[in-house]
């Protein structure tokens, strides 16, 4: 327990290195846009033009927009509500990510609004939602303005004199419930999706091998424990990340993987991991809870913290639907992005709890034998595998000193775990090992300052919104990729769809360029240009047309060839047929 305890130590100091970094140079010094106050990028004004028209005036921010749909006028006097009908502008339509095809009012919006019955006095409540290009999206805003049609004057009020706070709920708040239910379920179920992925898999199936052997009770009482370890952590990360975001860090989810120190002592602690699955040392039992006696309070400290863990290892990857729900968290006010992520770890949680309580999914286990301790041997090659993925990333982000460095003291952290006893001079060496491994992890600058970069195949190019531009005014439909070297999912997709022979091939039958933009790490220019689109992590995949006026297709997260393939057709010019190469999904 206490070579655990000395692991999770010096993790979690390579993590507090890592964060520190994100308010240092270079890691985080790249401050993103500033958005104005929600009063200043909409600037209001109201104003009485007869006995039965008002007008109602928006001066909008340069790069600023109000959604059409998202208008509500409400106006009561003393005898109840008085019809309204709302002659509004053109808008320009646009695609939105959460909306769909919308109609936006940049520069000005000028409505006017008649009455259906004239009146001397009443409280007009208007409600509006708009964003800024850069990302930001701000709630639904509501203001109040008591009219006087005596004297044609409208006077701007923080409270209504007339309405009670149960009559001031209006559509737009309606929908703004609905959206954020459909955004709550989209994390949910990508945080049941993330069990799936192979960073978190073998941390799910060793916590499922711990019920083999467990009663009713710890069962459920371990479950429970773990749930609240992911919850906790997927919010605590949450904060981090928003916190970060609002102090002018150009960061995303996944953030803490663009610092290499991070992303080695995720290295050391997978290899810890599976030295301990594969018997070499014995401190991880408490931790996978593969023996009895659950109930004692080391155990439920194994299961928060297998909890804690699986959060951490699922942080390269991004799940279906996940995409669209993190961008929201973040352009939403710190409560409501809290609870969306929230809602992501109890997704991540639920299979499990459900497992835990499910007698006929437990029933398809084989009973408890010699097959637990080779399963939970095998998984350990799993952990090994991602152990040397990690350590090729940070390798590309600093250069191949550091990785050999890195893997120097991934030599003496096994060392050091392997003298590990009760002898107080093996303990000594040990931690002498641990010592230098932590020496050897902290070495990021032997290359002076060196570091990867994407690997370009032919006819890729380089993301820049100047190459992308320059692209476009040539004539030229453009799809971008935002990838990185950390990002499991976009090497999957890399890899099954966009970087086969015959999709390489498609690209240039379309003439659609291909262009790279590697978010490997930290780049505050990549990380502006999710914001713009309401995202806030990757995969992301942008097809633009050559048409400069026109806004582009973003594909799914998880890519087919027949999702491509149809994205190309569609900003393409040229009539070409490559659906015979590619037989039906």
């Amino acid at each position: 327990m206490r070579a655990l305890l000395a692991t999770l130590l010096f993790v979690m100091a390579g993590t507090c290195q890592a964060l520190s970094a994100a308010e240092q140079s270079p890691f985080g010094a790249t401050s993103g846009p500033e958005f104005l106050p929600v009063d200043e990028a909409y600037q209001l004004e109201v104003e009485v033009l007869d006995d039965q028209r008002v007008r109602v005036y928006w001066q909008i921010a340069e790069n600023y927009y109000l959604y059409q749909h998202r208008f509500d006028f409400q106006l009561q006097d003393a005898q109840g509500e008085i019809a309204l009908e709302a002659t509004l502008p053109e808008g320009i339509i646009r695609s939105d990510e959460y909306f769909g095809e919308v109609e936006a009012h940049y520069t000005s919006a000028d409505i006017t609004l008649k009455l259906q019955r004239t009146t001397s006095k009443a409280t007009l409540s208007t409600t509006s939602q708009g964003c800024a290009d850069a990302g930001l999206c701000y709630p639904p805003h509501k203001q109040y303005y008591e009219l006087d049609f005596n004297t044609g004057t409208a006077t701007p009020v923080s409270q209504p004199q007339k309405l009670a706070p149960t009559q001031e709920i209006t559509a737009a708040e309606t929908a703004g419930s609905s959206s954020l239910l459909y955004m709550l379920l989209l994390a949910f179920m990508g945080g049941a999706i993330l069990n799936l992925m192979p960073c978190v898999f073998p941390i799910l199936s060793l916590k499922v091998l711990s019920f083999a052997r467990s009663s009713d009770h710890d069962r459920h009482l371990q479950s429970w424990v773990y749930t609240a370890g992911v919850i906790s952590s997927f919010v605590l990360v949450a904060a981090l990340l928003i916190g970060l975001q609002r102090a002018g860090s150009a960061i995303g989810w996944g953030f803490q993987l663009q610092s290499p120190g991070f992303v080695i002592a995720l290295a050391y602690l997978f290899i810890a991991m599976g030295l301990s699955l594969s018997g070499l040392v014995e401190f991880g039992g408490n931790l996978m809870n593969t023996g009895s006696g659950l109930a004692n309070r080391r155990g439920l400290s194994g299961s928060f913290f297998t909890g804690v863990l699986a959060v951490v290892v699922a942080s390269p990857c991004t799940a279906p639907f996940m995409g669209t729900a993190l961008g929201f968290a973040v352009s939403q006010p710190p409560q409501i992005g809290l609870l969306v992520f929230a809602a992501l770890g109890a997704g991540m949680a639920a299979p499990l709890l459900l497992f835990s309580y499910s007698g006929a999914a437990r029933a398809l286990m084989p009973k408890p034998g010699a097959w637990m301790d080779t399963l939970k041997q095998l998984l350990a090659f799993p952990l090994y595998a991602t152990a040397i993925w990690l350590l090729w990333v940070a390798g590309r982000q600093t250069g191949v000193n550091t990785m050999t460095a890195a893997l120097c003291g991934a030599l003496m952290l096994a060392m050091g775990l392997w003298l590990w006893s009760p002898n107080w001079w093996r303990r000594a060496l040990a931690l002498t090992c641990v010592v230098a491994a932590l020496a050897l992890g902290s070495m990021h600058d032997l290359d002076g300052g060196s570091s990867g970069s994407a690997d370009l195949a032919h006819g890729q190019v380089a993301w820049s919104e100047q190459e992308v531009a320059a692209l476009r005014s040539a004539g030229k439909p453009v799809f971008v990729d935002v990838t990185a070297d950390w990002c499991i999912t976009c090497i999957a997709n890399e890899t099954a769809v966009l970087l086969t022979d015959d999709m390489i091939q498609a690209f240039a039958d379309y003439g659609v360029v291909y262009v790279v933009a590697d978010w490997t790490q930290q780049d505050a220019e990549i990380a502006a240009l999710l914001k713009k689109h309401g995202r806030n992590g990757i995969p992301f995949y942008l097809m633009y047309a050559a048409d400069s006026s026109t806004e582009p297709l973003i594909l799914p997260q998880i890519l087919t060839k027949d999702a491509v393939l149809e994205a190309l057709a569609t900003v393409s010019s040229k009539n070409t047929d490559v659906a015979d190469r590619f037989p039906p999904d």
